[in-house]
């Protein structure tokens, strides 16, 4: 079955009791046993919903998996995918993960034992330089946030298996339709579902999703130990979502690529950042393991032009922190999703005061593009600073 079909009939597309071709959704907290002490599918919630169930067999479908688990946020799943370590043991993590993350690591993570190196995962010999003898995992985002930088990841999964490590990629920036890390060699992939997945900015959710058996195993057994599941109302939704993916990313394409060489040719832009340029750093990696290259793009303006004023000229893109909905939102890093981030620190990761971040919605291009260029008009009464 084609992705396109799979978005539609992959995993439990329909009710077996009715045959409803929308999944019922199953409220239950709790499952009439016929048996004691038997071992019935369905018990209570937390364990398993049938609702849910049907949202992670279609993820597992999508991403060539053997097994998905839908949690309550995209935080949540990467919390249940690290709590698979111990203390003492060590995880090398790509220097330009999502700012939760980050957070997640050193305010939490670290209190129960684990290690951490951060590592540019763009460097394939700093990757396999910071193998331990206690590492056992390799975490990375490709794109990464904001920068897009892009990491190889068959050949990070093969510096992995080299060292008998596991490797975890966040494929929320390129989605199942763009880019499958497993069928590259990963062991586990991760989602924040708010974002493409979802799709329209009315949910909250995480995915991690394995093809390795004794993962699976302990992925569910964390799930429900840890409890951060996703209740059967946002499966049903999400569910919903993902069979509209393929239709939103061809528009979302088609619109990133009509930004993309506006900004190209508007000599207020310094920087662009977005995998499907050929002047990208990251291109030809790209171009190798992703079949699109998305529709996150972040630029710089030159230096002293204010992206303040660029963003509060704009009429129809929305100023907000997320991303990957059917309507084009837009933020300044610097200031925002990562502000928190001290200015000695963030310039040198590359995250310049300048940034903007854009994630391309569906809207249409012509008004699209004219909303850009109304930005980028408002600062001709400014002075670029060489």
């Amino acid at each position: 079955m084609k992705f396109n079909s799979k978005l539609i009939h992959g995993g439990i597309s329909e009710d077996a009791t009715t045959g409803a071709v929308s999944m019922p959704i199953y409220r239950a907290s709790t499952f009439h046993q016929k048996v004691v002490g038997g071992t019935p599918e369905w018990e209570y919630s937390r364990s398993g919903n049938p609702t849910r169930n049907a949202l992670e067999s279609l993820v597992a479908d999508l991403e060539q998996g053997i097994a998905g688990f839908a949690f309550a946020s995209g935080s949540a799943a990467i919390h249940a995918t690290f709590s698979m370590y111990s203390a003492g043991d060590h995880i090398i993590v790509g220097n330009d993960v999502y700012g939760g993350t980050f957070r997640l690591i050193n305010k939490v993570l670290k209190r129960f034992g684990l290690e951490f190196t951060v590592v540019d995962m763009q460097d394939l010999s700093a990757v396999e330089k910071a193998v331990q003898d206690n590492t056992v995992a390799i975490y990375f985002e490709t794109p990464t946030n904001p920068l897009l930088q892009i990491a190889d990841i068959e050949e990070i999964s093969k510096i992995a298996k080299q060292h008998h490590l596991q490797t975890i990629v966040d494929n929320t920036f390129a989605t199942p339709y763009n880019q499958n890390p497993l069928a590259l060699g990963a062991d586990v992939v991760v989602h924040s579902a708010t974002k493409y997945l979802g799709g329209h900015s009315d949910l909250v959710a995480g995915l991690a999703i394995t093809n390795d058996e004794q993962i699976a195993e302990e992925l569910a057994f964390l799930q429900n130990s840890i409890g951060s599941v996703l209740g059967p109302d946002d499966s049903w939704l999400l569910q919903r979502g993902i069979k509209t993916l393929g239709a939103r990313m061809r528009v979302h394409h088609e619109n990133t690529e009509a930004i993309v060489n506006l900004l190209k040719n508007d000599s207020r832009v310094a920087k662009i950042y977005y995998p499907g340029d050929p002047d990208f750093a990251g291109y030809e990696v790209a171009k190798k393991q992703m079949k699109h290259f998305g529709a996150m793009i972040s630029f710089e303006l030159q230096p002293g032009l204010d992206p303040k004023q660029f963003i509060e000229n704009l009429d129809m893109i929305s100023l907000a922190e997320s991303l990957g909905g059917i309507e084009s939102l837009i933020e300044i890093p610097a200031i925002m999703t990562h502000g928190a981030i001290p200015r000695e620190l963030r310039l040198k990761k590359g995250i310049q005061d300048e940034l903007i971040r854009l994630s391309v919605g569906i809207e249409d291009e012509e008004d699209l593009i004219a909303d850009v260029k109304k930005g980028l008009a408002s600062l001709s009464n400014q002075t670029v600073n060489n």
